[in-house]
């Protein structure tokens, strides 16, 4: 049966959430998105702890220094370095950074989660803690998670949840998946240098833009073969960078992009792969070559009996139709970390509106169907609360982390 949540005015999230919309911040730099959550969630009795250098962690449930199983519930809070074109009241107000993935909505979901948490705990004390981490710099590489981690995210941890935003989906919709959900991603950029001179005397110098065109389409044709072909890895450059006028063999080069892998097995031998690679791609036309390997994100692998639990939430509030199955993607996501380390899982959150266009992720005109802040704060706490029942009767108490101070 479905919990008895009593969520924050619709009005009252949609608000919050236009407000993160409009006062977008990049990773490492959310401290104004940090205190509005701080503050609402303080005014609400909610224990709360800042952490460094940006976002928060709070807790719900159990008390002061007690014991019981602690499920985790995450959102991220930080922008896309992305032009909002989307022109609405609540555009961004920041030149060049926007909330074009979705993250204002997973923020406001959990807050919207929290709050009903709090209100629930106060009529029922709830069988545990739900620590609640409001992260940052999911959009970069390695991610935020992992400060959280080393500052006591999963201390004492049973399950953790997340849910994302997807726009392929109907409002009212959620995407579930037992597996992996999305693939690992790595960073890579590769400097070249060389003796450049006059276009017309190609054979007297290294011709670093020849030898960049050769890296840009052999490097992604040398990984394709020696990498499995069921490991669904790809090399997509975003950057290619070299000289400056027509007439002028430049001396120095680059190129950037992403690999993404949907097998853990495969991306662990990445690195090596590129470091080996790039020399020989470039070798016969005498350049030297630096390679910039950044290791990203593991793949989110979807817990079976998590999943489970989100799909009977979504079951108990939107009916059968509301689950989805969604296909694995190659997007990379910093959850991944957290689920290396406890089981859990993360939900594909519908926000098309139905008959509505479908918007992509990273794009400066993304819009969203607010009903899916609702949607996504109950399918938090419900399967917070469901958890917290199960792990209290099958699983002995366990300790959590620091304990935080309220306010």
């Amino acid at each position: 049966m479905p919990t008895d949540l009593r969520l924050p005015p619709e009005e009252e999230l949609v608000a919050f959430r236009r407000d993160l919309h409009a006062h977008p911040e990049l990773a490492w730099q959310e401290r104004r998105t940090t205190e509005r959550i701080a503050e609402r969630l303080e005014a609400a009795g909610v224990a709360v702890r800042r952490t460094e250098p940006t976002g928060l962690i709070a807790e719900v449930g159990g008390g002061s220094g007690s014991v019981g199983p602690v499920v985790v519930l995450r959102a991220d809070i930080d922008a896309l370095p992305l032009t909002d074109r989307a022109e609405d009241p609540w555009s961004s107000t920041v030149p060049g950074v926007a909330h074009a993935c979705g993250h204002d909505v997973h923020t406001t979901a959990l807050l919207g989660a929290a709050l009903a948490l709090a209100e629930l705990d106060a009529r029922e004390p709830l069988p545990g803690k739900v620590r609640l981490l409001f992260q940052p710099a999911e959009e970069v590489m390695p991610g935020g998670a992992l400060r959280l981690m080393e500052q006591g995210a999963l201390d004492g941890v049973v399950r953790a949840y997340a849910l994302h935003c997807d726009p392929s989906l109907d409002v009212g919709q959620v995407g579930l998946r037992v597996g992996p959900l999305t693939g690992a991603a790595d960073a890579l950029e590769v400097r070249l240098r060389g003796k450049g001179g006059h276009t017309s005397r190609p054979h007297l110098t290294q011709d670093l833009t020849f030898a960049l065109g050769h890296l840009v389409t052999g490097l992604p044709a040398a990984l394709s073969r020696r990498l499995d072909p069921r490991a669904g890895a790809t090399l997509v450059w975003g950057l290619v960078q070299a000289g400056a006028t027509h007439n002028v063999i430049p001396t120095e080069g680059r190129a950037a992009g992403t690999i993404r892998i949907l097998d853990a097995g495969a991306w662990a031998e990445a690195e090596r792969l590129v470091q080996e690679l790039v020399p020989a791609v470039v070798a016969p036309y005498g350049v030297s070559a630096e390679v910039l390997y950044t290791r990203g994100v593991p793949p989110v692998v979807n817990h079976p009996e998590a999943v489970g639990v989100l799909a009977d939430a979504v079951r108990d509030r939107l009916g059968p139709d509301g689950v989805a199955t969604t296909l694995q993607s190659l997007g990379g996501e910093d959850f991944g970390w957290y689920l290396n380390e406890v089981p859990g899982a993360m939900a594909r959150l519908g926000t098309r509106t139905p008959g509505g266009p479908t918007y992509d992720l990273h794009q400066g005109d993304l819009r969203v169907d607010e009903r899916a802040i609702g949607i996504g704060a109950r399918l938090l706490a419900d399967t917070a609360v469901q958890t917290l029942a199960i792990e209290s009767v099958t699983n002995a108490p366990r300790g959590h982390g620091a304990p935080l101070t309220r306010p």
